[in-house]
Formats: C-alpha cells, structure tokens, sequence
C-alpha cells in the first residue's frame, strides 16, 4: 500500500509531517536530544526510535484513528 499523506505542522522551515499506511501511521519528526529525556525514556530497541512532534500534528488524524473506527 502507499503512504496517503494526512498532514503537516511547519515550525520554522521545520515540518513534522503524518502520514497513513493501511494499519500504520508513519511520522517526521524531531529528535530526541535533551538527555534527561533520554535518560528517563530508557533503552529503546534498535529498530525503534523515539521521536517528538507537535501535538497540533495530531489534528490530521481523522476521528475515530485512521480507519475512522473508535481506537
């Protein structure tokens, strides 16, 4: 399936951006690099990121989550 673009929250030239992907979101966002928020997430797997967005980004999704059922 291809990623159906849902939406952008441009910050400064900076877009954190929501996409779908059937049962998936797929998100840009910002690093994490404060180390205290580092240090009280702890380990993240290797194939895992952590990463932060808007919550204004969250807006694109539409009700009821991307297949519009209640999540």
């Amino acid at each position: 399936m291809s990623l159906k673009f849902l939406g952008k929250a441009t910050d400064g030239g900076h877009s954190p951006t929501l996409w779908e992907d059937g049962d998936d979101l797929v998100i840009q966002g910002f690093a994490i690099n404060n180390p205290e928020h580092i240090a009280a997430i702890g380990g993240v797997p290797a194939n895992e990121l952590v990463i932060r967005v808007p919550k204004r980004l969250m807006n694109f999704l539409p009700p009821g989550g991307p297949d519009g059922s209640a999540v």
